[in-house]
């Protein structure tokens, strides 16, 4: 079994096939998909693909590339919505310093309201950095001596320092079909060196479709070719690697029921 924790089932990309895709995920053996939010506005368009399909879960909050269109959204009002039964975590919210769609105040501020919401529900904060790795680490110190949460580092392409920054303070950290890429060896470095309960893997379809699909439209199942190479990294077993991202991901969405527990 495996888990794609993160990938957006919404957008325009994936509306003409979403039931051959999450079909053919079942398929490969991938038993829980979380589509993830990028708008809080949105929220309804997630909720109504959880409606249709049993084994796909998502969350709410603002990708930072629309932190000034959202901005102001109050960590109450995101703890709001995630009584929703199908939320199962915030975000994804954080840094993106490589496109800077929006300023970097206004992505701190989104930053630090999702962090408070993670921290009041005692759900996982999906965190999205990119290019933004000393102010990432900067607010997870400060924000951990305001009290702990749970969050991982999605599509990690950071470097070694953060990556053992969130180490440290008890998060988790989660690869895509970049660690497949040719010139992404100092990405499978870190993923060799990380300790095996803080490891998940992940899509983000539809985009950084992994190996042998490089290039097309990525979907949930091709998760599978990212955990071959992360347990090629790691110098362990594909089942091993299947099993232990699998209960890492059950850990951290802990209100995503398992495949033998009741359904929600």
């Amino acid at each position: 079994m495996l888990v794609d924790s993160h990938c957006h089932l919404d957008f325009p990309d994936f509306a003409d096939d979403l039931d051959a895709i999450v079909a053919r995920a079942a398929t490969a053996g991938v038993e829980r998909i979380v589509t993830i939010s990028t708008r809080v506005k949105r929220l309804d368009s997630l909720l109504a693909i959880t409606a249709r399909f049993p084994n796909v879960y998502c969350s709410v909050g603002t990708h930072p590339h629309q932190a000034d269109e959202e901005d102001g959204i109050s960590s109450e009002e995101l703890i709001a919505l995630t009584k929703k039964p199908k939320v199962v975590a915030l975000g994804e919210a954080g840094l993106d310093y490589f496109y800077q769609k929006s300023s970097r105040a206004a992505q701190e501020r989104g930053f630090r309201a999702h962090i408070a919401a993670a921290r009041a529900t005692g759900l996982p904060l999906v965190i999205h950095t990119r290019d933004a790795d000393e102010d990432c680490g900067r607010i997870l110190d400060d924000e951990m001596v305001r009290g702990p949460f749970k969050a991982v580092l999605h599509c990690y392409t950071g470097g070694r320092d953060l990556a053992m920054k969130a180490i440290a303070h008890g998060l988790s950290i989660s690869f895509t079909g970049i660690l497949t890429f040719k010139n992404s060896q100092s990405i499978r470095d870190i993923a060799a060196e990380l300790p095996a309960d803080r490891i998940m893997v992940e899509t983000d379809a539809p985009y950084l479709a992994p190996g042998q699909y490089r290039g097309r439209r990525n979907e949930p199942s091709f998760v599978v070719e990212t955990a071959k190479v992360l347990a090629e990294t790691r110098g362990v077993s594909l089942e091993e690697i299947a099993r232990q991202t699998t209960e890492n991901f059950f850990k951290l969405f802990d209100k995503v029921p398992r495949p033998d527990a009741k359904a929600a």
